[in-house]
């Protein structure tokens, strides 16, 4: 997450959307007292500023609107042009499975991931469950229940997305970075027909919304 009082935005990462890339994107052109929650070097650079502060929720790089209050004022955050990334969810969850396959922290998913291959990952209810709970717009959704987000930028779609975004922002990002990206291979691969059902019951809001197609 980044929040710029300076252009008065803040940009909510969603995992596994391609937000590393936007992060650093918007790094490059960050302002000294943009707030930075993330693993990109000017957010590791100001993490002491972090130090003592009292929030709502887990102050890091997913974190999501009803996260920051306490760290940001609610009426600044109902202000700002807030802004995500968003991601094909067949192809997200994918990317999902295989990045967790790689992790070494302690987290059931990452278990999960290691133990089984991917269609019983996606089968398992715990898999099931994540993933239903949070639909993009739970990302966006303020501590009074109202989503707030003036943009959803599609990863498929960044070259008719990111002039949008420059101009809801009031800044030219230049060459977009592509950070993290994966060698896996084609994600239809990885899906049978059930399983591409199941995801498409999963999703079905994103899906819906943003007209995603598998």
């Amino acid at each position: 997450m980044i929040i710029s009082p300076g252009r008065n935005y803040i940009f909510v990462h969603i995992p596994k959307t391609g937000g590393t890339s936007m992060a650093l994107a918007l790094e490059a052109k960050a302002k000294a007292d943009d707030i930075m929650l993330g693993d990109t070097p000017k957010a590791v650079k100001r993490r002491r500023r972090l130090k003592d502060v009292q929030a709502a929720g887990r102050l890091w790089k997913h974190a999501t609107l009803r996260d920051i209050v306490g760290l940001v004022p609610e009426s600044r955050i109902e202000a700002a042009n807030v802004f995500t990334m968003v991601r094909n969810p067949w192809d997200r969850v994918v990317s999902y499975y295989h990045w967790l396959r790689t992790q070494s922290f302690d987290h059931p998913a990452v278990h999960l991931a290691q133990d089984l291959d991917f269609s019983p990952f996606l089968n398992h209810p715990q898999t099931v469950v994540s993933l239903r709970a949070s639909p993009y717009s739970s990302y966006v959704t303020t501590a009074k229940g109202e989503e707030h987000c003036a943009l959803f930028v599609r990863l498929e779609h960044l070259d008719e997305d990111l002039p949008k975004l420059e101009t809801l922002i009031g800044c030219r990002l230049g060459a977009f970075p592509h950070d993290n990206r994966s060698e896996r291979g084609a994600y239809k691969d990885a899906y049978s027909s059930a399983d591409r059902d199941l995801m498409t019951e999963i999703a079905a809001p994103d899906i819906a919304r943003f007209d995603y197609r598998f």
